[in-house]
């Protein structure tokens, strides 16, 4: 299945697409695309719905973070082997864990705001893994039964912010609108191996990363496992596995998002999977 939340910010509604690509309404079935209906179970109860009796949402509808109320944004950084080289960085010997503020969860189509002070706005085309029954020092030959879903996270940077601007990485990647989630949550059926997806991002059409998730260094299960070494992970939680190389402060000379600019970002998979595409226009924050 693919589910959606559409509608309003701050008023999505659930959804899901049916085979001919189009949202229905799953609003007289479920209250919300969120934890309490992501667990195996209620995710098996929608697969047996017949999806032609639901109410067909008009085609342009805004469609909001694919999944609502999360509890934690857990991001990996230098999970890549190429983005660790092109950055001049060492292969972390264990993950390397920052935390994106739940306030800057955005629909995979509406707008990203550059702060007013914010001159090196970068991308990061990511596969997002949303959990969906507690995990707590979980095996790693157990974890992927923990997924609920798999969607696209772009973890928006500003990187004066994130480098020279004092403290950790928070200020750099929690900007408001800096996560944009979506367009859709792919069930974890419809996804047998996570590394072998391709992470594809464009701005303004030009191909900036064209990755593989076989190039991880540490690989889901093993994050998942990791992880929940640390805390439980909670059903809703995100944990956004890394970027592949090709973002802007990787380029000579860098090239920062500016105002006016789309990032485009898609993932697929073999036999046609697609976790569909995030279209993100940059703005001056006013």
């Amino acid at each position: 299945m693919k589910l959606v939340r559409f509608g309003e910010r701050g008023a999505e509604r659930p959804g899901l697409i049916d085979a001919d690509g189009r949202v229905r309404d799953l609003s007289s079935v479920i209250a919300d695309i969120e934890p309490s209906t992501l667990s195996p179970e209620s995710l098996a109860r929608l697969g047996t719905l017949d999806v032609s009796g639901l109410p067909v949402v008009v085609q342009d509808v805004r469609l909001g973070p694919c999944v609502g109320k999360i509890g934690k944004i857990l991001c990996i950084g230098l999970n890549y082997r190429d983005h660790a080289s092109e950055t001049k960085q060492e292969l972390p010997k264990e993950p390397l864990l920052f935390m994106k503020a739940t306030s800057a969860l955005n629909g995979p189509h509406d707008h990203v705001e550059i702060p007013r002070t914010g001159v090196q706005m970068d991308y990061e085309g990511e596969l997002a893994v949303v959990i969906g029954r507690p995990a707590r020092y979980v095996k790693e030959a157990d974890a992927l039964s923990f997924v609920a879903g798999y969607a696209i996270m772009d973890d928006v940077s500003e990187r004066l912010f994130q480098k020279q601007r004092g403290g950790q990485m928070t200020k750099g990647k929690s900007g408001d609108t800096w996560a944009p989630l979506g367009p859709w949550l792919v069930t974890a059926d419809e996804v047998p191996d996570p590394q072998k997806l391709l992470v594809r991002t464009e701005v303004d059409g030009e191909v900036r990363q064209n990755g593989t998730t076989a190039d991880m260094v540490f690989p889901v299960a093993h994050l998942i496992s990791y992880l929940s070494e640390f805390f439980t992970l909670y059903p809703g939680d995100i944990i956004s596995t890394g970027t592949p190389e090709g973002v802007a402060a990787g380029m000579n000379p860098p090239g920062w998002v500016q105002p006016g600019q789309t990032v485009r970002i898609s993932i697929t998979g073999p036999d046609g999977l697609s976790l569909g595409e995030q279209r993100s226009l940059f703005v001056k924050d006013q």
